[in-house]
């Protein structure tokens, strides 16, 4: 009696496909990865800055952040720059302390600062008061080279520790007074000033480009402040704006 030959079956690609998928782990449920939810939440925090923005287009006589502003906040991770207890937090639009009785500025506040002095590719400038380092790490992505000056030792140490492995190669960080700026490296282009006094030191308007411009908290430490915008003018003279009241921290010198 013949044997009948028996043939080999070939599933269909579909439940091949199938059977392979039930054999490798089965995804993770629940959060997703970190990475991605710090993204859209930085996404989201840049457009409700846009929007603040908007509301507040009669002080800043501009109604939006320019194209450059807007994706180098987009690419700044400022979770990395909040302590760890705080990255719940990190994306919200508010300050958030940082210890040493300092704190990393409001991103609205950043945002502005950073867009009313109208950058362009291949600039210098100079950040007083790097805190964390999360101003610089904005700056550093609109400039060639940023100077950011920190008098809290701790913190300096820190924030070029922090801005060193996140690849910030375009970033100096001294730890210092800043209020005699950095020669060294002037004129800026820019200088930004995260910290209040009762007037723009001397110094770093001396050592502003002409066409540059610095901005900077200016007022009482406990009573009314307003952010400045100073500009030097290419004849050399000096125009002062006004831009919306604030609230910042004092602005430390060494011998405090």
């Amino acid at each position: 009696m013949r044997k009948r030959l028996r043939q080999r079956y070939t599933p269909p690609r579909a439940v091949a496909l199938i059977v392979m998928a039930m054999l490798l782990p089965w995804p993770a449920t629940g959060e997703p990865p970190a990475e991605d939810r710090y993204e859209r939440e930085r996404l989201a925090l840049v457009r409700d800055i846009e929007a603040h923005v908007q509301r507040t287009s009669d002080y800043l006589g501009r109604a939006t952040l320019s194209a450059r502003t807007i994706v180098a906040l987009e690419q700044t991770p400022r979770h990395e720059f909040v302590p760890e207890a705080l990255r719940d937090f990190a994306y919200a639009d508010r300050p958030l302390p940082i210890g040493h009785d300092q704190t990393i500025s409001q991103p609205y506040i950043v945002a502005i600062m950073t867009d009313l002095l109208d950058l362009e590719p291949g600039c210098t400038v100079l950040d007083v008061g790097t805190g964390s380092g999360y101003q610089a790490a904005v700056l550093a992505r609109l400039c060639a080279h940023v100077y950011t000056i920190e008098i809290v030792e701790p913190l300096g140490r820190s924030a070029r520790s922090r801005l060193t492995r996140l690849g910030y190669d375009n970033v100096a960080v001294r730890i210092g007074d800043g209020f005699d700026g950095w020669a060294d490296h002037a004129p800026f282009d820019g200088i930004i000033v995260a910290a209040v006094a009762e007037e723009i030191p001397p110094p770093l308007l001396d050592q502003l480009k002409p066409g540059g411009r610095v901005i900077m908290p200016v007022g009482n430490r406990a009573g009314h402040q307003d952010l400045i915008v100073v500009e030097r003018r290419i004849d050399g003279s000096l125009a002062e704006t006004i831009v919306l009241p604030v609230r910042f921290v004092p602005l430390i010198r060494d011998e405090e």
